[in-house]
């Protein structure tokens, strides 16, 4: 057996595992091996990753992999990769905001980024998008902090809070905000807005699918007619968001929106893209308020605009099962166009454990 050393973080609501980009093979296709002989400790596929690391869930069952960064733009790379819980394959189509709160502490911790007074900033190169992220985690005494009274919702306790600016996210993946063209677009008979900032969504009202919007994870996953029509949406958004067939892909995402029921902007339903999110994932939480702040897209109508807004720029809370979901947008609106300049949110991580994962041969 071969032996691999990684860090486990808990980022955001999601957790997984950490590695630096040199303790991996270097050839891809050995490298999505040996990282699903961690996760799941077969490469033929296990829902419960019993012989692995996984969580045998989609939000703990991430990988990180860290290096310095190339880029001259940037301090470290961040690849994200995504084990598809049980079925013997691993995607690096999309990124996760969730895990990315994890890397600057990770770099910290294995002593490729030097820690600085009261905070620590880098800038971080998501690889899987191409965009960069500026981070800021707290670190009194040069030391990283963990502790503190920042919530996030989905995840259970206070921690210290860390801040991250997404500054190159528009159309990451798709190549624009609005990829087909089209504020709105209909499939299948349901009135749809397929957006991209940092991760690419299909937004859909609930009231046309007969549902409320405050329907529970357990009751929307029962439902199957509801994901067979989703589903269909979705295979034929992904050729009008330029993202071909996404049959075998997670993205994009698919959002239900209602309106918000605790003082929010709006309320959400994400499935990523099968299975209903516990909560929202950080990307998708931006675009969908981007979308709230775009003209004539399917949230007109159900979003409530009474947010903090200033000139250029908005909080926005963005309901879901578990919580809410607080983005910060700066921008510019022109007419009936908008120029997003900056997507900030606040979330927290802490380090779960530092060791050895060994991969059969």
């Amino acid at each position: 057996m071969k032996s691999i050393p990684y860090m486990q973080f808990r980022g955001g609501s999601s957790k997984g595992l950490f590695f630096k980009a040199e303790d991996l093979p270097a050839d891809e296709n050995e490298r999505n091996r040996y990282l699903l002989l961690a996760m799941e400790g077969t490469i033929e596929g296990d829902f419960r990753q019993i012989d692995g690391l996984g969580g045998a869930n989609s939000l703990t069952s991430k990988v990180a992999i860290i290096s310095k960064s190339a880029n001259t733009e940037a301090d470290l790379d961040y690849l994200f990769v995504q084990v598809v819980v049980g079925k013997g394959k691993v995607s690096t189509a999309q990124t996760c905001g969730n895990i990315l709160a994890g890397v600057l502490p990770f770099a910290i911790e294995s002593d490729m980024i030097e820690a600085t007074e009261s905070t620590t900033s880098a800038k971080i190169n998501i690889v899987n998008t191409g965009g960069i992220c500026e981070v800021v985690v707290q670190t009194p005494n040069r030391q990283i902090e963990y502790a503190g009274n920042a919530k996030v919702d989905g995840v259970v306790g206070t921690s210290a809070p860390i801040i991250c600016n997404y500054l190159e996210t528009v159309g990451s993946t798709c190549g624009a905000l609005l990829p087909t063209g089209n504020s709105k677009d209909i499939v299948e008979g349901i009135e749809i807005t397929c957006i991209d900032n940092g991760m690419p969504i299909v937004i859909m009202r609930a009231k046309d699918f007969g549902l409320i919007g405050n329907e529970s994870k357990e009751t929307l996953e029962a439902n199957e007619l509801l994901k067979g029509k989703i589903e269909k949406i979705r295979l034929q958004a992904g050729y009008l968001m330029n993202l071909g067939d996404v049959s075998q892909q997670t993205i994009p995402k698919m959002c239900l929106v209602s309106e918000a029921e605790n003082g929010g902007i709006i309320n959400t339903r994400m499935f990523i893209p099968h299975v209903v999110h516990e909560a929202i994932g950080v990307l998708a939480a931006v675009s969908v308020a981007t979308a709230c702040i775009t003209p004539n897209t399917v949230t007109e109508g159900i979003a409530n605009y009474s947010f903090q807004k200033s000139e250029n720029s908005a909080m926005l809370s963005i309901e879901h099962p578990s919580g809410e979901f607080t983005v910060n947008l700066e921008y510019e609106a022109q007419n009936s166009d908008v120029e997003i300049k900056k997507s900030g949110v606040i979330r927290t991580a802490r380090l779960l454990s530092i060791g050895h994962v060994f991969i059969p041969a």
